[in-house]
């Protein structure tokens, strides 16, 4: 019940944001912030974990930073030709276990340039596409993994 309240609180304060606090939005403002919550908790049941709030604003604000120096290195790899390129797939066992909190972080990993999560092998590791298999992707994943479970919280296998 208190993941309904606090999902609603959350749409409500969305749709304020967005709409304004007009009275005559009511009748179409309640309906539509009953079904959101509605269908948030048919996609995504509540859990063990808590989101930190704390843990999601340093992934908001280290992204751009990140986005940038990893796209810059990107394109100098592709147009430097002293700069390797060695494309190829690095297997990572990640954390999560498979489920809705696997499928955000890759989710989070594909954002990132020259990494994409390709699927999951049948022993559960994770294959990951990039640019550069000399670098230290597991490496970086698993750091990125960290991140990703301190904002969202851990899920139990």
């Amino acid at each position: 019940m208190s993941a309904a309240l606090a999902r609603g609180a959350a749409f409500a304060l969305l749709w304020l944001l967005l709409a304004g606090a007009n009275a005559a939005d009511l009748p179409a403002a309640i309906p539509a912030i009953i079904l959101a919550t509605w269908a948030s908790l048919r996609l995504l049941p509540p859990g063990p974990s808590r989101p930190s709030t704390t843990g999601i604003a340093r992934l908001a604000l280290r992204f751009p930073m990140q986005s940038l120096v990893a796209g810059i290195d990107v394109v100098r790899r592709v147009f430097d030709p002293g700069l390797p390129i060695r494309p190829g797939f690095v297997s990572y066992r990640p954390l999560q276990p498979e489920g809705t909190a696997r499928d955000g972080f890759c989710s989070w990993v594909s954002l990132l340039p020259g990494t994409l999560p390709m699927g999951a092998q049948p022993d559960g590791t994770l294959l990951i596409h990039c640019l550069d298999t000399n670098q230290p992707i597991a490496a970086q994943l698993a750091a990125e993994e960290e991140r990703y479970i301190s904002a969202f919280g851990r899920a139990d296998a």
